[in-house]
This record gives C-alpha cells, sequence and structure tokens, in this order.
C-alpha cells in the first residue's frame, strides 16, 4: 500500500493510503446502495466530479485563472477581517478586493 497527500473536500491536504488495483471486470464491488461498481459506472463518476469541480468563476475572464496575491498580517488584523466579513454575509476575499481597489484608485 501506498501513502499520498490529496486536497480534501475543505481544500486542506490529507493523507491517504491507496490500496491495490482492482480489477472491476473480475471483482464484485458493491456501492452502498447495494449497486455493482463497473468501469463504466467509475468513468460516469469521474466525469460528473470534474464537471462539478468547476471551481470558483475567474475574476480575470472565462477560461481563465485569476492570480493570486498572498499578504502575512497579524492575528487581530485577520481576526477583524473575518468579524466585518460576517457582519457584512460577504468573504474576507471580497473586503480585501474592494480594500485593494479603492487604495489602487488613488495611488
Amino acid at each position: 500500500m501506498k501513502r499520498t497527500t490529496i486536497k480534501g473536500p475543505d481544500g486542506k491536504r490529507i493523507s491517504v493510503v491507496i490500496g491495490p488495483d482492482v480489477d472491476l471486470d473480475k471483482e464484485v464491488v458493491l456501492l452502498a446502495n447495494g449497486e455493482r461498481l463497473t468501469n463504466a459506472l467509475v468513468d460516469q463518476i469521474v466525469e460528473e466530479m470534474h464537471a462539478s469541480q468547476a471551481g470558483r468563476p475567474s475574476l480575470t475572464a472565462p477560461g481563465t485563472r485569476s492570480p493570486e496575491i498572498k499578504a502575512r498580517v497579524p492575528q487581530q488584523t485577520k481576526n477583524r477581517l473575518d468579524q466585518v466579513a460576517a457582519k457584512r454575509g460577504t468573504t474576507a476575499s471580497v473586503i480585501i478586493r474592494e480594500a485593494l481597489d479603492a487604495y489602487l484608485k488613488t495611488a
């Protein structure tokens, strides 16, 4: 068995163990609902996952990945940002973009 790291549902990296390959034509694997897992069903599941994992819309242009900017801040600044975002019902990213755009207009 092999241990590897993948991105979990919450976006954090998690460690998982990958077992041996399974030949679904020879081995019977049942899903929780009792349905047999086949190669065709695996292909369908993978296709559906790719379609649903489109991610957030680009802020630059459709089909283009928006660049990220990272900065370190004191914990109290991060806490205050999170409080304001929660109060406004938005995200820290939205507030940071608005603040940066406002600053750059006057720079």
